[in-house]
């Protein structure tokens, strides 16, 4: 009996969760309409759907915005309840595998879930905001990475849980754009990664 309780109330749990994300998301891109601000999803999100689901428990995005409009960006996510650092008010930037990141927590039932927001400052990223496509998550419209572009960062986090989704991906989308990936991959210094997944036949 208290396996069936433990099993339900972590699945109650990882409902929740995703809730709050269907939350955060939808209040992220509120924002980025409002403003005009071109934005893409990401990681787990955007695997999901490019994907085999599994659980995540943040919200990854990535937006085209100047530096002199963080500070109208950082106004309208502390109006809409999100923890924004003061360190970023006085122009601190974070960098992720020399990408440009903002990082917000949005809490909600006393539970806290993250946005981390990329700025598409990197040649890389600025194809890759080009090359976005539209899909539907959540019954929302939303502006998603492509399935080429979501491997690429995946192969530029290199961990295991990344990897895995590169698979997933994989066989799921089947066919993909593999001298895209390629010239991609030799900028980034990740050919040999990328040649390591493409010399295995997809799952």
């Amino acid at each position: 009996m208290s396996v069936t309780v433990r099993c339900g109330n972590i699945w109650r749990e990882r409902v929740d969760a995703m809730h709050d994300l269907d939350e955060v998301l939808a209040t992220c891109i509120g924002i980025f309409e409002r403003l005009k601000v071109p934005y893409i999803v990401m990681e787990g999100l955007a695997v999901r759907l490019l994907g085999i689901p599994r659980p995540t428990f943040d919200v990854d995005l990535a937006i085209t915005i100047s530096r002199d409009r963080l500070a109208v960006l950082y106004d309208e996510l502390d109006a809409a309840g999100f923890d924004v650092p003061e360190a970023y008010r006085g122009g601190r930037v974070d960098e992720v595998a020399g990408m440009p990141l903002v990082k917000f927590k949005l809490y909600i039932g006393g539970r806290g879930i993250d946005a981390d927001i990329f700025l598409a400052e990197t040649r890389f990223q600025q194809e890759m905001m080009r090359r976005r496509k539209s899909d539907e998550l959540w019954g929302m419209s939303v502006w998603l990475a492509t399935a080429e572009d979501l491997i690429l960062l995946k192969l530029l986090a290199h961990r295991p849980r990344d990897l895995g989704d590169v698979a997933d991906i994989r066989a799921v989308q089947g066919e993909l754009d593999e001298r895209y990936m390629r010239t991609w991959a030799i900028e980034l210094g990740i050919q040999d990664r990328l040649e390591s997944i493409l010399s295995e036949p997809p799952l």
